[in-house]
């Protein structure tokens, strides 16, 4: 069993004192935010904008839900964290299709796609083939899904119905099923030969924090300083102050973390500056779909903040990049 998922013959994801320290300090920084709120919240003295504040506690919410995520696929290991991944993707593809309608005979290919193609990247991963989660989505079921709709003989809206479907399950299930993927990276000893001893639970923690960190530092530049809407019809919250002041200071969070990761200082901070704009090229793009669609949110799982989808948009664009640049320049073996 053990060898065909080698997750089971890891050690516990929580061993490594890194990553210990870096966990703490991300509940001590979301215990403080979360008093800070409701310290705010408390004045009634009409010297507090009500909505920024609420938007706060709002994203102070996301940021418990992604921790106890997070936390969880370290206390359940690394096939817990797979498993867990995979209902996040599960409920995510849930909310993008009911987003967007579907026909009659779409409801054959979506079982596919829910329950073979999903559950089998998922499968992947915790096998490490990635010769094969690498290409079954992309090439495989991006072939099965319109020859399976024009089998069902309703060809209206095909193109359009195929391309959502497949986009879906790209953004949803594919991207998303980087994250705990990295869990499986070799990186006891780095290209240029020099060996780590910290844990990929501790670069797990390490991309989720510098991913959402990203959104909340781009929205918080853009609140302050914001002049210059990048796409107002698109997100009228999103300006290149905001966006550049936002990626700067990504960038220097991450150099500052470094001890946690297998990279040099200027390597985290480059990093962690790939990670803030593919986190807001896929805050961009989810933004551009729901306004295509004419809805405000994807779901309200997290009480009033939006649904998952929302709140995982930027791990879903910059999880596969993270994974890729990560494995081609410093994981040992790459075969």
């Amino acid at each position: 069993m053990v060898g065909y998922f080698p997750m089971l013959a890891a050690t516990p994801l929580l061993d490594d004192v890194r990553t210990q320290w870096l966990v703490g300090i991300l509940l001590l920084l979301l215990v403080t935010a979360s008093l800070l709120g409701r310290l705010i919240s408390g004045q009634a003295d009409g010297t507090v904008n009500v909505a920024q504040v609420r938007t706060f506690r709002h994203r102070v919410r996301t940021w418990w839900m992604m921790m106890s995520i997070l936390v969880a696929s370290f206390i359940l290991g690394p096939i817990g964290a797979v498993v867990l991944f995979f209902f996040v993707s599960f409920w995510a593809l849930r909310e993008f299709i009911t987003m967007t309608p579907t026909r009659g005979g779409d409801h054959r290919t979506l079982f596919w796609v829910f329950f073979a193609f999903t559950p089998l990247q998922y499968v992947l991963i915790g096998m490490n083939e990635y010769s094969l989660f690498s290409i079954v989505i992309p090439v495989y079921a991006s072939l099965f899904i319109p020859a399976r709709i024009a089998i069902s003989g309703d060809e209206k809206r095909f193109l359009e119905r195929s391309a959502k479907i497949h986009v879906g399950l790209l953004i949803c299930v594919y991207a998303l099923s980087y994250t705990p993927a990295i869990l499986q990276l070799d990186l006891e000893t780095r290209v240029d030969g020099e060996p780590w001893k910290g844990s990929t639970a501790g670069l797990l923690a390490f991309f989720v924090l510098i991913t959402q960190a990203g959104d909340v530092l781009q929205y918080g530049w853009g609140k302050l300083v914001g002049r210059r809407i990048i796409a107002p019809k698109v997100n009228a919250n999103r300006s290149w102050e905001g966006l550049i002041g936002g990626i700067c200071s990504t960038s220097l969070l991450g150099s500052l973390l470094w001890w946690v990761t297998p990279f040099q200082v200027w390597e985290a901070a480059l990093m962690s500056m790939i990670v803030a704009i593919m986190g807001f090229a896929g805050g961009m793009t989810m933004s551009a779909i729901k306004r295509d669609r004419g809805v405000q949110d994807y779901g309200t799982l997290v009480r009033g903040h939006l649904g998952v989808l929302d709140r995982i948009d930027s791990l879903c664009f910059a999880a596969p990049v993270f994974y890729h640049l990560t494995r081609l320049f410093f994981a040992a073996n790459t075969s």
